[in-house]
Order: C-alpha cells, then sequence, then structure tokens
C-alpha cells in the first residue's frame, strides 16, 4: 500500500511538472511564476485544474487546456475529439496561456467562497466533456468513449484531492452511472436506445458499484445536495431498477423538484414532467387540466 502510494506520488508531481512547463511557456511576458500558496489542498494537479479552469478563460478555452495540461492529451488528440482543426485547438491553447499571462493568475488554489467557485468550474468543465462524449454533438458517432474515459478519470482524481467536497463524489457518480449504461445505448446498427428499452443485463455493474460508492462518499461529507449529487442520485434510482417497470418514479420526481429548485432550467421541468407523467399519468404531468 506505501509503495502504491509513493508511486502515484510520483506520477502526480510527474504531471504537474509537465503541466507547470506546458502553461510556463506560454508566461515569457512574466517575470517569474509565482510560488504556490499553502493550503489544505496542496496538490500541484488540483492547482493546475484550477488554474485551466480560471474564470478569464471562455468555457472552449478552458476545456482545450485543462484536457492538455491536466489530462495530458496531444493537441490533435483534443482537436479529434471535439471535431474541430487541430489549428484551431492549439489556438485556444495559446490564446488560453496569453490570457493567464495578461491576468497575472497565480498557481495557487484559492480559499473560501472563491475556492468553492473555481472548483465548481472544474467540475462544469469535466462534466462538459463526459457530456461530447456520452451524446456527440457532431460527428458520426452517438457515443465517444474514450472522452467519457478521460473525463472520468480526471472526475476520480478531482474527487481524490477534494475529499470533503460532496459535489465533486456527486459528479464522479453520475459519470460512473450514466456511462455504466455505454453497452446498452446504441443498437448493432449505431441507433440509439431509450433508456426504458435498453437491456440491463448489458449494463456495467462495476460501474454502477462505483458509482454508489462515490454517491455514498457524497453523503458522508454531511454536505446538502447540490445538482451533481442530486443528478447522480436520479441515476442511482434508474441503476437499482431491474427493469424500467420497477423504476420508482415517485421518487424519481422528487428529486426533479428538489434539483429545480437548486438548478432550474427548462431540461430539468421537462424531465420533472416526464417523471410525474409515468407515476400518475400525463394530466397530473402538466400541473392543471386546462393545459392538457
Amino acid at each position: 500500500m506505501a509503495r502504491r502510494r509513493a508511486v502515484d506520488a510520483l506520477r502526480r508531481r510527474e504531471r504537474g511538472d509537465r503541466g507547470y512547463a506546458e502553461i510556463a511557456r506560454g508566461l515569457d511576458d512574466q517575470d517569474g511564476v509565482p510560488e504556490p500558496a499553502e493550503d489544505n489542498l496542496d496538490d500541484d494537479v488540483l492547482r493546475l485544474m484550477v488554474v485551466s479552469c480560471h474564470p478569464v478563460l471562455s468555457a472552449e478555452a478552458r476545456v482545450a487546456l485543462t484536457l492538455r495540461v491536466v489530462g495530458g492529451l496531444r493537441t490533435d488528440e483534443i482537436a479529434r475529439a471535439f471535431l474541430v482543426g487541430e489549428s484551431a485547438v492549439g489556438q485556444r491553447i495559446v490564446r488560453a496561456k496569453r490570457a493567464l499571462a495578461a491576468s497575472q493568475v497565480p498557481f495557487e488554489v484559492p480559499a473560501g467562497p472563491e475556492r468553492a467557485a473555481r472548483l465548481a468550474s472544474v467540475m462544469d468543465v469535466l462534466y462538459l466533456v463526459f457530456n461530447e462524449g456520452y451524446a456527440a454533438t457532431g460527428g458520426a458517432d452517438w457515443i465517444r468513449p474514450a472522452l467519457c474515459d478521460e473525463a472520468i478519470r480526471l472526475a476520480r482524481m478531482l474527487a481524490a484531492l477534494a475529499p470533503d467536497s460532496a459535489e465533486a463524489h456527486g459528479l464522479l457518480a453520475l459519470m460512473e452511472l450514466q456511462h455504466s449504461r455505454r453497452a446498452a445505448r446504441v443498437d448493432t446498427d449505431g441507433v440509439p436506445v431509450l433508456l426504458q428499452d435498453q437491456d440491463r443485463g448489458r449494463w456495467d455493474r462495476d460501474r454502477i458499484r462505483a458509482g454508489f460508492t462515490a454517491l455514498l462518499r457524497a453523503g458522508e461529507t454531511g454536505a446538502p445536495p447540490g445538482p451533481y449529487v442530486l443528478q447522480a442520485t436520479i441515476a442511482a434510482c434508474h441503476a437499482r431498477a431491474r427493469s424500467a417497470a420497477d423504476t420508482d418514479w415517485g421518487q424519481i420526481a422528487t428529486l426533479y423538484e428538489l434539483l429545480a429548485r437548486v438548478a432550474p432550467s427548462p431540461v430539468v421541468a421537462l424531465n420533472r414532467a416526464v417523471a410525474v407523467a409515468m407515476r400518475a399519468g400525463p394530466r397530473r404531468a402538466c400541473g392543471s387540466p386546462s393545459r392538457c
């Protein structure tokens, strides 16, 4: 066990050194790289994630820089993953480094509310990467497993580096549970299969167990459930059902009501209506008979 921890520490240090060097190449206008500040999340990989997801960068730049300096993907690999030109990805990374240099962003994990905001940004970027692999917005393939796997790997790393963050564990749980359905989500012709029609015997039980474990750790933090924890809990409801008919739609509808309070959106409202309809019929989902 001690040997494994030592090897992991060396690997994290190596990845951190490579990441710092990658970002530092874009900081030539600065006199030097600031020394990392002391904090209780003193880990180079986490610091790289936080720097890569700084609010001065656009969402596209955050994704590209995170995959490059934290995930270790080459520019051409990132370009293939998102079906964009390699030069476009390269320009995003260069512009991101210049923006960080111009803003004199320190290589540190901020404290207090700013830390929570920055970690939330990291999680949002990782989920954006996962979603692009889970339901691709372009290209011939409906699913890009390699992109999902990379997002999950980084989410595991984040959960390990921020063990007191319920949302970090919730994000990991959500990814594991959703990706457990990978083998059943398309038929032999590559056509998407609806959740209620999927062969649940093809769901990955190891990923489901990993998702349940991460969700349990989120609960152990004692923090109130946030958007990722609530979404993961909804995914867990589906994972527990042996068949579509066994799904606890009442619990799912309640969870969507909670989600609508903390992260309202048209998609959440629609999913809540579907859950209510599955539980009590379409008229109840309308909220008012006159709407139906």
